[in-house]
């Protein structure tokens, strides 16, 4: 947009004579003194001027007063009055429907003296100014001066006491845009047409507009502001949703600032793959990148809770060929509502992490996770993972055909550290309170589960089902625990633990079961895991793991080792448990107290 100085608005087609005597040189008296009513000030024409330096245009033509339905100007209408004062006399004129101007009381000339001064404002007199509500028209403010004398037509210009804020969305926020609010003052005092003070901080209704630009045409919003007030945020159809500006304007008279609106994506990058989620459709569009883009390797920060209720989710890294690799940092905020259904082979939070992918610090609050794939993954944070997932929470449900856990469907590798889940885990083939899987040296330490699990054999494969891990091949599970049932039902073979179904050559320490029932076949059903399974060159390898009170008598169902490593707390107190687990886990991060109104261990990190 150009930069003009002066727009010109010619008030009448003819000069404005505001008397209808005329006098001539010969009738003055007293010197300079003219005759009192002889010489009327005559108001040529009327020009608006705009302020130079950083000014933009506000439009042309722009004076007052009623706005064109352009949005690029006003004009007087008729019946509006403006203060024209010399001399120290003012004087009221009003504009008429042929555009002049008229006054019951005119201003005359009392002397010859030249290139006298004449001032004028707009509102005639002074006041308060509201300007809450210019959905309809814009509030003005105008201070005018002009020179003349006796004999010199005189030319007032005006210019703007407020500044104008324009806001012109584009892309897609243009068709969501149904009104715009501006946050500064809603009202000011004034005097002779200069602003004395603003005041009553709120949201200002911004007046719907159109212009035109290198032959285009914009639709837009627009508001004149007080100056001084430093403008920082804006709000779209008064949904109480504040957005920032990307810079703050403080606003200066005279001036004219333009505001482009994109359309809220619900986050911000910085340029170098860092992404900040700010609501549930920027995690959606953030989804998007990753799935859609290729942007597989971007880190992911949030910071708000977002609420992802009635949206059906499609899982950050949907395939093998899209695993996330990059770190998605919850903040400790909290995730409410995830939904994911249909038949996505890997469904949760995420799908499939890479080995070089995290996910940590984030509370997945009711989830509903359900799979139908016939070879699916789901768990609350991620379906698959081959990565690292630390202090995440879930809570909910989460149903699959293959792999179904509370956090994650599926861990190889990597590792699973100091995570909960009190959702509830239903499955065919591998289910557990936190991962439905564990293998290839996949780490599980410091987590615990808290509600029920189920597995239903459909007489296909073998099942497994475990309070912590439902199948654990080749994983290292280390300070876990679980409290709610565990059963297995249905044909086929199925195996039952209340930490793991199967402990198929891996390894279980300081990890225990407790309060919940634990229900299966006899012989593959075990108070700690079903069956501690023997092969070469590894076999299962259990230590300082306890259960009890959880309907088994035995801690293994099938104990192919034959080397035990669980032992039964029969009396309810797990002191002794507790004091041997944690000699087990001298060396670890974490260890087991008892808190108080707790008769169970609970978990805490060592500093």
């Amino acid at each position: 947009m150009k930069k003009r100085h002066s727009i010109h608005l010619l008030l009448a087609a003819v000069a404005l004579l505001l008397a209808t005597a005329a006098c001539t040189t010969d009738e003055r008296t007293d010197g300079d003194r003219l005759p009192e009513g002889q010489y009327p000030v005559e108001i040529a024409r009327i020009t608006l001027g705009v302020e130079g330096g950083e000014a933009q245009p506000w439009g042309a033509p722009a004076t007052r007063v009623s706005e064109n339905g352009d949005g690029t100007g006003s004009v007087f209408d008729a019946g509006d009055q403006f203060a024209v004062q010399i001399d120290g006399e003012e004087g009221i004129y009003i504009v008429q429907d042929d555009s002049t101007a008229t006054s019951d009381a005119p201003l005359y000339w009392t002397n010859t003296i030249p290139n006298r001064t004449v001032t004028a404002w707009y509102p005639a007199t002074g006041g308060t100014l509201d300007l809450g509500d210019q959905s309809q028209s814009l509030a003005y403010l105008l201070h005018g001066t002009g020179t003349g004398d006796y004999l010199t037509p005189v030319t007032l210009t005006f210019t703007h006491s407020l500044a104008k804020v324009r806001v012109t969305p584009t892309g897609d926020a243009l068709g969501e845009v149904q009104s715009l609010q501006l946050y500064t003052y809603t009202q000011c005092t004034y005097e002779k047409g200069t602003v004395v003070q603003g005041s009553q901080e709120g949201w200002i209704e911004m007046k719907k507009c159109e212009y035109t630009e290198n032959g285009n045409a914009f639709t837009c919003w627009e508001a004149n502001v007080v100056l001084g007030y430093t403008i920082t945020k804006l709000m779209a159809n008064n949904d109480n949703k504040e957005r920032d500006l990307s810079a703050a304007i403080t606003p200066v008279a005279g001036k004219f600032y333009n505001i482009t609106l994109d359309k809220d994506k619900g986050y911000t990058d910085d340029g170098q793959g860092n992404y900040t989620v700010t609501s549930a459709e920027g995690l959606k569009n953030i989804a998007k990148l990753v799935n859609e883009e290729w942007k597989s390797d971007i880190n992911i920060t949030l910071t708000a809770d977002i609420n992802l209720s009635g949206i059906d989710w499609t899982p950050i890294g949907i395939d093998y060929n899209h695993q996330y690799t990059g770190t998605f940092n919850g903040g400790g905020h909290t995730i409410t509502g995830l939904t994911v259904t249909g038949s996505y082979k890997y469904a949760g939070l995420f799908g499939d992490i890479d080995e070089n992918g995290t996910v940590k610090n984030v509370v997945l609050e009711g989830v509903q996770i359900t799979s139908d794939n016939s070879s699916g993954y789901a768990g609350g944070v991620a379906g698959d993972s081959w990565g690292t997932i630390e202090n995440c929470s879930v809570s909910g449900s989460v149903s699959g055909t293959t792999f179904a856990g509370g956090v994650v469907g599926s861990q190889w590798g990597g590792s699973i550290t100091g995570c909960n889940s009190s959702a509830t885990v239903k499955g065919v083939i591998f289910a557990g309170g936190i991962a439905g899987e564990t293998n290839s040296g996949a780490s599980l330490t410091g987590c615990y589960a808290t509600d029920d699990v189920t597995v239903e054999n459909d007489g296909t494969n073998n099942s497994h089902a475990g309070g912590v891990v439902g199948y654990n091949g080749g994983g290292t599970l280390t300070a876990c625990y679980a409290t709610g049932s565990v059963t297995g039902s249905g044909s086929g073979t199925i195996y039952v633990g209340g930490v793991t179904g199967d402990n198929a050559s891996g390894t279980l320490t300081a990890c225990y079961h407790a309060k919940g029932t634990v229900s299966g076949p006899d012989g593959a059903t075990g108070g700690v895991a079903g069956r501690n399974f023997k092969g070469l060159p590894y076999s299962g390898i259990i230590t300082a793991c306890y259960w009890g009170g959880n309907g088994q008598e035995q801690g293994i169902g099938e104990d192919q080792v034959g080397t035990g490593g669980t032992t039964q707390v029969t009396d309810g107190n797990w002191q002794n448990a507790l004091a041997h687990m944690n000699a087990a886990l001298n060396a670890e991060s974490w260890r087991y107290t008892f808190e108080p109104g707790n008769s169970l261990p609970l978990l805490v990190q060592n500093p």
